[in-house]
């Protein structure tokens, strides 16, 4: 894997109307968090119609926003956000060194009182939330991957492995709404499938886990919008997981955002007044700048 890489993204979302939407607020996640490994060299965002209000702002997990609102009646709408993002090798370490994966689970338990400053962050990726589950049914899929006393970054290692196994990437098998533990029992779906069942599994063992949102660029997926997992493992602080690809994250490894799961981070969403039926396209190009 190289030192570093330069990207060129571009994300674009169409939506037609049936009929006029005479008033539209859209909540964007497109701008690239910034990262010690990530670094924006340049960004923009267009929005059609040309005529909006717009408000940068950051959201409650410190994620760049963009509000925009548009009160003049249209049938289209279109969001375009172009950048140019310098991506590092993330710091190696050895997984044998992370602390054992029982004692992190206990670190994070309740116990009546506040956690340590450094638990504290991690402590809002420990539960469920609307995408994610917490429940013995996922405790026991992973139980193979934990065996007592084995350190955590190792066992992280081994479900990932396990996940990208045994289920199939299937695009069509499954929507936003399909239930984590629907796919558990279907074994396929795509990134954010993998995503939320790989924090269902770590969540239900205690442990800390984030939903990360962005971009990859790799010979195996082509070049897409993508989601992986960010899982607490001291001492060495949050070690990305790439289940659907079942590799650590990388220098084709582009975040824009992080979260409890998917509906924190959602690139575009929003709510409007009128419009009818809609049809919604998505396009992704990720081009390498550097050999």
């Amino acid at each position: 894997m190289s030192a570093s890489a330069r990207y060129h993204v571009r994300h674009a979302t169409a939506c037609a109307y049936a009929s006029d939407v005479v008033h539209s607020q859209q909540l964007l996640h497109l701008v690239p968090r910034p990262a010690p490994h990530q670094q924006c060299l340049e960004h923009e965002i267009s929005v059609s119609p040309g005529t909006y209000r717009r408000r940068d702002e950051v959201d409650a997990f410190g994620n760049p926003i963009t509000r925009i609102e548009i009160e003049q009646p249209h049938r289209e709408l279109e969001v375009v956000s172009a950048m140019v993002v310098d991506i590092y090798a993330r710091a190696a370490f050895r997984p044998t060194e992370s602390v054992p994966w029982e004692q992190v689970a206990e670190q994070l338990r309740f116990k009546g009182h506040a956690p340590s400053r450094e638990n504290l962050e991690a402590c809002r990726f420990r539960h469920e939330s609307p995408y994610v589950r917490v429940k013995q049914i996922f405790s026991d899929y992973a139980q193979d991957c934990f065996p007592p006393g084995r350190p955590l970054a190792a066992c992280a290692y081994d479900l990932m492995t396990k996940l990208h196994r045994e289920l199939k990437y299937s695009p069509g098998a499954t929507t936003v709404a399909t239930p984590v533990t629907e796919v558990l029992e279907i074994r396929r779906g795509v990134c954010q499938d993998f995503a939320h069942l790989m924090i269902s599994c770590l969540r239900s063992r205690g442990l800390a886990a984030r939903y990360m949102s962005g971009y990859v660029k790799s010979s195996m997926s082509g070049a897409a919008s993508h989601a992986w997992v960010a899982l607490y493992t001291p001492p060495f602080g949050w070690l990305e997981l790439d289940p659907t690809n079942d590799t650590l994250a990388g220098t084709e490894h582009i975040g824009i955002a992080w979260g409890r799961d998917f509906g924190d981070v959602s690139p575009l969403r929003g709510s409007i007044l009128g419009g009818g039926t809609h049809q919604l396209s998505v396009s992704v190009d990720v081009t390498r700048l550097n050999p």
